[in-house]
């Protein structure tokens, strides 16, 4: 295998994302990704894929493989990429049984094929649980703070 500096032959790419060569060349030629560092010019001229390129490529494998179809996937990547200016590595998607592909990012879960419209936001819970710890070892130290200044009872 090529090294991530030299980028990724056509082939490569096929086996690490686990599609044929008739799907990449499909994908390229209709835009859902082109190439980064090096497109088709003509017959003859190889394409050239970075790790990016092909990340976004096992994002959309997997989205098909989940049965998602490629126009939900085309359009959840693209709004990942363009909509929410987010790199797919740093979200999680989530399937939904009516065929909606939702994202959670760090605070809100999206849904990318409603162009990034908000569905939930998302408490995180470790902080409420830190919060209310905090709470109870403070009301604790004044607890023992008032019982040692109350006088003894007989």
């Amino acid at each position: 295998m090529a090294s991530s500096a030299e980028g990724y032959s056509g082939p490569q790419v096929c086996r690490l994302v686990g599609i044929t060569y008739r799907q990449l060349d499909y994908w390229a030629r209709t835009g859902l990704l082109t190439p980064t560092l090096q497109s088709a010019r003509g017959s003859g001229s190889k394409r050239r894929y970075d790790y990016t390129d092909v990340l976004e490529l096992k994002v959309i494998k997997s989205l098909l493989d989940a049965g998602v179809s490629l126009q939900r996937a085309r359009r959840a990547v693209d709004c990942l990429r363009e909509g929410l200016g987010q790199d797919p590595s740093s979200v999680s998607l989530v399937l939904t049984d009516a065929g909606s592909v939702l994202a959670r990012t760090d605070d809100e879960l999206v849904d990318l094929l409603r162009g990034g419209q908000g569905v939930f936001n998302i408490v995180p819970l470790c902080g409420v649980i830190e919060g209310l710890n905090a709470e109870i070892v403070a009301l604790d130290g004044q607890g023992a703070a008032a019982a040692a200044t109350q006088p003894a009872t007989a």
